[in-house]
């Protein structure tokens, strides 16, 4: 652990829902991502940190398509202000009270974690980081799937190297090396 780096003071918990963690369409190790996901949503809310989980609103026949099973969130959301932003693009600021959610807490940094990698993932992370947060990716707590093989064009590539390359074109602004394990939070300034 860094004992250096400060605190987050809010996680995201992006589309962390059934149809991407659970049966025969879930991201390649969803059982560790759910078991790092759960342990990072225990110690934030353990200390005070801002809690959000993006809900997609996915097309219809799609596997989030709103109230299906595959919609709802995978892991427990508990009662309290605006805990779950519903979202109908990649980014969860994008038409959502999630920007001033987190103004209104006085949230300066914050951990995102969830589903999918190159896109909800890092489309949030890329939005948080323009509008001056300091930013926590935890390389283990984020995942996708495999990009298919394109007839022609190239080879598949496994979700691993998506989800590291995903990373890694955010990492001159943000902090992607460091495990879930080793985040810490405490709460936002207008929390306390």
């Amino acid at each position: 652990m860094n004992p250096a780096a400060p605190p987050a003071q809010a996680l995201i918990v992006v589309d962390v829902q059934r149809a991407g963690v659970s049966g025969d369409r879930a991201v390649p190790g969803a059982a560790g991502l759910l078991e790092r996901t759960a342990d990072l949503l225990a110690r934030a809310r353990s200390g005070g940190a801002l809690v959000v989980h993006l809900q997609n609103d996915g097309a219809p026949g799609s596997g989030d398509e709103p109230h299906t099973p595959g919609w709802a969130l995978h892991l427990p959301v508990e009662a309290g202000p605006a805990e779950v932003v519903r979202k109908t693009r990649d980014d969860g600021f994008a038409g959502t009270s999630l920007g001033d959610l987190l103004t209104g807490a006085g949230v300066e940094s914050l951990a995102v974690c969830g589903v999918m990698s190159e896109m909800c993932v890092q489309a949030t992370a890329r939005t948080a980081l323009a509008l001056g947060h300091r930013v926590v990716l935890p390389y283990d707590a984020h995942a996708t799937q495999d990009i298919p093989a394109a007839p022609g064009i190239d080879a598949a590539v496994p979700a691993a190297v998506v989800s590291r390359v995903a990373a890694w074109a955010i990492s001159g602004d943000a902090e992607v090396t460091r495990p879930a394990a080793d985040v810490t939070f405490a709460a936002p300034p207008r929390a306390r």
